[in-house]
């Protein structure tokens, strides 16, 4: 089974090609900003070096957001591209779940402004998501939570994070997509929206 896996969402771009279980070529890396130069470069370079025309391809995962408006769509139209030129499975995974694995923590992302969009995950799975202000976030933080993700906002160091290998650790918790072309990014409203 070849797996392909995506991530644009956030800050990084994350490409992976997998055999079966087998990480055959990859890239992760800091590219803010700049993913949508950068992408289609990168997908090219894992392919070549896996071996593989998009033909065969298995199977797609990506992530479906929260992040960038840009960001999210990325990896998301590329890959409804190919699905909808040959049959390929494809699967999603909310951002939060790439930087947690199978890690029991709080995942946190840069919404900007002073606020943070969190994610609890625990073995794989996304617990529960919202919306917090990085006063919120350190509250958590005071009171024991694992903090991953974006921690500089909240004065940590950064952690280095396995994206590739963690796509990989949570297949259990794949979503598949039934009708691609429905296929849309998902977006966390801020607790004022939802009470609009």
């Amino acid at each position: 089974m070849k797996t392909l896996v995506l991530d644009t969402c956030h800050k990084n771009i994350v490409v992976g090609c997998f055999e079966d279980d087998t990480c055959l070529s990859f890239v992760s890396e800091s590219c803010w900003k700049r993913q949508s130069e950068r992408f289609f470069e990168e997908v090219n370079n894992c392919m070549k070096e896996a071996n593989w025309e998009p033909k065969d391809i298995d199977q797609i995962v990506i992530t479906d957001g929260p992040g960038s408006y840009t960001g999210e769509r990325i990896a998301m139209t590329f890959a409804k591209v190919l699905c909808t030129r040959k049959p390929i499975d494809l699967y999603t995974v909310r951002t939060y779940m790439i930087f947690a694995g199978k890690e029991s923590c709080e995942v946190i992302l840069d919404a900007r402004s002073n606020r943070a969009y969190c994610g609890i995950c625990a073995d794989g799975q996304l617990v529960s998501e919202s919306i917090k202000t990085l006063d919120e976030v350190k509250e958590d933080k005071e009171k024991g939570f694992n903090i991953v993700g974006d921690v500089e906002l909240i004065g940590m160091e950064p952690q280095n994070i396995q994206f590739v290998q963690n796509f990989m650790d949570i297949k259990e918790h794949w979503n598949k997509v039934e009708n691609v072309h429905t296929l849309t990014p998902h977006y966390l409203k801020s607790k004022e929206e939802l009470v609009q």
